[in-house]
């Protein structure tokens, strides 16, 4: 493992850190590294909630409502920071499918904005991006995404994610901004919202009702616990070299029916208490990260590797937040059914 030098960020601005996975990596920041103050800069969406970031102490933790895409909010808060982490996005597909701009002028727009904000304060950026930029693996390939894998995005969301990774690189080479990417695959923890695999389906069977499954349940998904992918991130950011990228993944590979009878197992249903859905346009067949790069130049390994233990307490989670998703949970099953899944 070569040495690299360590970035010791004393101020950093985290994007889109009440939703999902930004505000897990604020925890992981403040439980972790007592010396960082992090503002986080977040929309509040309907994918966005403070109470994710509820309780955390107020000398360590400032919550700034704004969109991204502010430039002159941006001018008013990057300074004094030394670092900015972007989580911010639109990023569910089957909404960019429905309705693409704000995915357009988030994910694209917004990464402008700060990457030029970057470029004027001289601040350290690190870019959070997905393995979907890549496209679908066939089921039967043994091959898995690296960070010379070819860009084949396949839907408005993954395009624009895509868009937004190059613009990053573009502002490394031509400007010098001193960022490096992520791309990871499927979270799964606390604090994720209800319209994504996981946590509908067990909202469903908490609510009593048949999950649903896309298509013929054989996609491939490649799962890392949130906490895990948050200890990838700082790694990256820290220690990792401008100008690179690092996939993040946990050697997760699960399909989708695997996952869902899993699920039903585990909440004491029978595994074949669910029903099937007309496939999603262009559904992806398998992703699958190799994360041999970010092991070998920064020692970075996954804690969480006991899926079922991972899942088991995911799924108490949600059993003991009943409060947190319910609030959500009727409105993205009508928008759900709304297209039809």
């Amino acid at each position: 493992m070569p040495d690299t030098e360590t970035f010791e960020p004393e101020n950093i601005i985290v994007t889109g850190g009440c939703g999902f996975i930004g505000s897990n990596f604020v925890h992981h920041v403040v439980d972790n590294h007592p010396g960082v103050h992090v503002t986080v800069l977040d929309k509040l969406t309907y994918a966005g909630n403070p109470e994710n970031i509820a309780g955390l102490p107020e000398d360590r933790v400032e919550l700034v409502v704004g969109d991204v895409c502010d430039e002159g909010l941006l001018d008013e808060l990057v300074p004094g920071h030394d670092a900015i982490v972007h989580f911010a996005a639109e990023s569910h597909n089957d909404n960019s499918i429905a309705d693409p701009e704000p995915f357009v002028r988030t994910n694209v727009v917004g990464t402008y904005r700060l990457l030029e904000a970057c470029r004027r304060f001289d601040v350290r950026y690190h870019h959070v991006s997905t393995d979907e930029v890549y496209g679908d693996l066939a089921l039967d390939d043994p091959a898995r995404f690296t960070e010379e894998t070819p860009y084949r995005p396949s839907s408005p969301y993954s395009s624009t994610k895509a868009s937004s990774d190059m613009l990053v690189r573009a502002w490394h080479r031509t400007y010098g901004v001193r960022a490096t990417i992520s791309n990871c695959s499927n979270n799964y923890g606390p604090y994720q919202h209800v319209e994504k695999f996981i946590p509908r389906q067990v909202t469903n069977v908490l609510c009593g009702v048949r999950p649903k499954l896309y298509g013929d349940g054989r996609n491939v998904r490649d799962w890392i616990h949130t906490e895990d992918h948050s200890s990838a991130v700082w790694e990256i950011l820290t220690r990792g070299r401008a100008g690179e990228t690092y996939l993040v993944g946990a050697d997760g590979e699960r399909d989708n029916i695997d996952v869902l009878r899993a699920i039903l197992s585990a909440m004491g249903r029978p595994e074949d208490d669910f029903d099937w859905v007309r496939d999603r346009p262009g559904h992806d067949r398998r992703y699958a990260i190799d994360p041999a790069k970010i092991r070998r130049e920064l020692g970075w390994r996954p804690r969480h590797t006991d899926f079922a233990e991972g899942l088991a307490a995911t799924i108490e989670w949600y059993r003991e937040n009943e409060a947190w998703w319910r609030p959500a949970k009727e409105a993205t099953e009508a928008r759900y059914a709304a297209q039809g899944q």
